[in-house]
């Protein structure tokens, strides 16, 4: 019986529960997989069951809950040795990374939001928004030149800096932004994934919808 168990949202909109879930998977770690289902009657009570906070995803595991995903994975990376760079820069680099992720794109965030499921969408493009993608576009091909020589991923093996990008990729794949030849490269790369590929498949498979996060159809 696996020893963790991660409680997610809908993996058609629940970025947050997308991270921790990816990196899970990377880093080989089974897990039991509970679902709630978001913008529901009883949603906020069943949260309320696993989640302090209130909110998704959370990790059970040896008695802890914790409920918050960069938490998620900095404990993640901890329990096993892997998830962050070996090098100590990189290392750093991944962690301001990672928090800059973790606390910024508020124009990507509210403008296209996640939906796995869609593609071909489109939306008009602010100055606030075209700023977050320009800023993700020079943040990727800066990681990938100075650290990425030995892999595919910001940091050359998979890190918790590249699960933390994982729910912008799919935006970039909704809603078709505009990418240098290096941010494309590394885009193709995370939608190339085996396990991401897994999530989209489990999503397109979700009956629900939230009418909030379905913007920019033709």
């Amino acid at each position: 019986m696996p020893e963790f168990t991660l409680v997610i949202g809908n993996k058609n909109y629940s970025s947050w529960s997308l991270r921790p879930w990816m990196l899970l998977h990377h880093l080989g770690l089974p897990f039991d997989e509970l679902q709630i289902v978001l913008s529901q009657p009883d949603t906020q009570a069943q949260i309320a069951r696993h989640s302090p906070a209130g909110r998704v995803p959370v990790l059970k595991h040896d008695g802890l809950t914790l409920w918050e995903s960069i938490a998620i994975g900095e404990y993640l990376c901890e329990l096993t040795g892997h998830g962050w760079p070996r090098e100590r820069a990189a290392r750093a680099l991944a962690r301001v990374v990672s928090a800059e992720m973790h606390g910024g794109f508020s124009a990507l965030r509210s403008q296209w939001p996640m939906n796995a499921r869609a593609t071909g969408r489109r939306t008009p493009m602010t100055a606030e928004l075209r700023a977050d993608i320009e800023r993700i576009d020079a943040l990727w091909g800066d990681c990938r030149r100075r650290f990425g020589a030995h892999g595919p991923w910001l940091f050359g093996d998979y890190s918790l800096a590249d699960a933390m990008y994982a729910p912008v990729a799919l935006r970039f794949r909704s809603y078709g932004a505009m990418l240098s030849a290096p941010a494309q490269a590394y885009l193709d790369t995370v939608l190339q994934d085996s396990l991401l590929q897994q999530w989209l498949a489990d999503a397109a498979l979700e009956p629900w919808s939230i009418a909030y996060s379905e913007v920019g159809l033709p």
